[in-house]
């Protein structure tokens, strides 16, 4: 690989320590590590395998952020979003399936994560990304176009994966029978197929700025390789998160039964992961002045997360016949349902201010307590 102008091999080593330390840490975990991952009756030293297995996965994550930002300046939007959503919800599925695969499954974690993840997403993200540019710039304009289209397909896609289940008479809990598991598949692929060919060929311009901008990815900074490097660097950055996945899931799974906490935690660990480095990247766009990109990064987050995550689960489920239960609990699909409201309120064509991030706080405060008191 040729050296990019200027910059010499220890700036490169540097620039790529992220995805040099994953590579060295999963070797160490898959070679020699094993009884770290299975042994946990030392919990200082499950502690510090946790801490730095989590640290590492959350660096990388990191590191593919910087590399599909790269490749948006080749790309231009909404490409280069397309690609930093589809990467995290990479991990996202390969986490969740890892989980769901192995000797003792847990049915309610797929439920659980993308719960957890549209909570995040539709009321932390928008909510502190909103306050921080209103703090910058008091109202920030975006594409009205978009926002709806994004709202309009997360909308129905949530509630037939996640509220529906709760309702349905076939199956004794808020599982789905076989063949409503296909039937949403089918209806939840076709329908996030049918976003990605809006957003990226015929209404384009739904999801660039309001004012006619480009919205470039990453502003004042340029690729530093060619595509295909940062391409493959990004593919190479994520494999660590990948196939450190399962050690990770383990010890979640072990410390939540130990502390006896609520299952849904395991989620939100996961949606953290997942959404760190896009969350860090919202706010910095609306930070910006550039709202269009962190609703792209936002909503485009929620929106892969239900069209990619829930048929690949559902497949999961049905070839391998390991149980899976999507539908909330009355609560949640209610909390759940308010959320999505107040989103198509906030993203109603008016320009956004301080108060509307105050009240998706407040949702999330909420969805907080339910946890520990539902």
């Amino acid at each position: 690989m040729r050296m990019p102008t200027g910059r010499g091999l220890g700036a490169v080593l540097r620039a790529e320590l992220p995805m040099i330390c994953g590579l060295i840490v999963t070797v160490g975990i898959h070679v020699g590590g094993h009884n770290l991952t299975h042994d946990f009756s030392n919990l200082v030293v499950t502690s510090a395998v946790f801490a730095v297995l989590f640290a590492v996965m959350i660096w990388c994550a990191f590191g593919v952020v910087r590399h599909a930002e790269m490749l948006a300046h080749y790309c231009g939007e909404p490409y280069g979003t397309l690609i930093l959503t589809l990467s995290a919800v990479a991990i996202e599925v390969t986490i969740m399936a890892t989980v769901m695969l192995r000797g003792d499954p847990n049915p309610t974690l797929p439920r659980d994560t993308v719960y957890a993840v549209l909570m995040i997403v539709l009321n932390v993200m928008i909510g502190l990304s909103i306050i921080v540019g209103a703090l910058r710039h008091r109202q920030q304009q975006y594409s009205l176009q978009g926002a709806v289209a994004f709202l309009a397909v997360i909308t129905t896609l949530a509630v037939i994966s996640l509220i529906i289940p709760t309702f349905t008479r076939s199956t004794p809990d808020s599982s789905v029978t076989p063949f409503q598991a296909v039937s949403f598949a089918i209806l939840t692929a076709l329908l996030y197929g049918g976003f990605l060919l809006i957003q990226t060929m015929r209404h384009r311009a739904f999801f660039t700025e309001a004012d006619g901008g480009t919205d470039d990815a990453h502003e004042g900074s340029a690729p530093v390789y060619p595509a295909w490097v940062h391409a493959l660097l990004l593919l190479l950055t994520l494999l660590p998160v990948v196939l450190l996945a399962e050690s990770l899931a383990l010890i979640v799974d072990f410390a939540l039964d130990k502390m006896h906490a609520p299952a849904t935690i395991g989620g939100i660990v996961i949606a953290i992961l997942v959404l760190a480095p896009e969350g860090l990247s919202s706010f910095r766009a609306a930070a910006q002045n550039r709202l269009q990109r962190s609703v792209n990064l936002s909503l485009g987050s929620a929106l892969s997360t239900i069209g990619l995550t829930i048929p690949a689960m559902l497949v999961i489920s049905l070839f391998t016949g390991t149980p899976l239960q999507l539908g909330l609990a009355p609560a949640d699909a209610i909390l759940l349902g308010l959320t999505l409201v107040i989103a198509q309120m906030t993203f109603s064509g008016a320009p956004t201010n301080i108060l509307l991030g105050g009240v998706h706080l407040v949702l999330f405060v909420t969805f907080v307590v339910l946890i520990f008191s539902p």
